[in-house]
């Protein structure tokens, strides 16, 4: 959880400008962040229409309950192949990971097959991303401080929810940012 001067259980949203396409009007979620590292994942970029039955089938995973046809999510450009559940707290494991007050992670099958409703309850909301945004000692700061991204505070409706093409708009508007009044060049006052 959010320990003095980290940004885990923080959401980063991305400026106009930010010079990289995988993360143009990005939004994430900071899951882990220390003086070492940082990771988070996108919850607004769709794996194009996979959608999470398809992937439990294409990961034999059979499904108890009509699982929800959410779009999967590409969490970011790191280790793609590799898949995260980021879920409502109300489902924890041995290895979830506390990320926000009623958020947590879990990288585990087990969490998919309670999702296909195989053994314990599911989580009460959940996103399946594959990939994560990662970042090494101080350059998420330093980016921070270069004005790449802005941070809010997240909410269930933001992470969770399929209006994935205007979860940039919407955290923007949490911090009362107009994104028309947003310049794609970076500067400081």
């Amino acid at each position: 959880m959010t320990q003095e001067g980290f940004l885990s259980g923080r959401v980063l949203i991305a400026m106009p400008g930010i010079g990289d396409p995988r993360f143009e009007r990005a939004v994430l979620l900071i899951c882990a962040h220390d003086s070492d590292h940082a990771m988070g994942l996108a919850v607004n970029r769709p794996a194009g229409n996979l959608t999470v039955p398809e992937l439990f089938k294409r990961l034999n995973i059979e499904s108890d309950i009509q699982a929800p046809a959410d779009l999967v999510l590409v969490g970011g450009p790191v280790e793609r192949e590799r898949g995260f559940v980021l879920h409502t707290d109300d489902y924890q494991a041995e290895h979830s990971l506390g990320v926000a007050e009623g958020v947590a992670l879990t990288a585990t099958r087990e969490v998919l097959e309670a999702m296909a409703g195989r053994g314990v309850a599911a989580p009460r909301r959940a996103k399946l991303a594959l990939g994560y945004a990662g970042w090494g000692a101080g350059q998420l700061e330093s980016e921070i401080r270069d004005n790449v991204w802005l941070v809010c505070d997240p909410d269930e409706a933001l992470l969770f929810d399929e209006d994935h093409d205007n979860k940039w708009t919407r955290a923007l508007a949490k911090l009362g940012v107009d994104p028309q009044r947003l310049s794609s060049t970076a500067g400081r006052a």
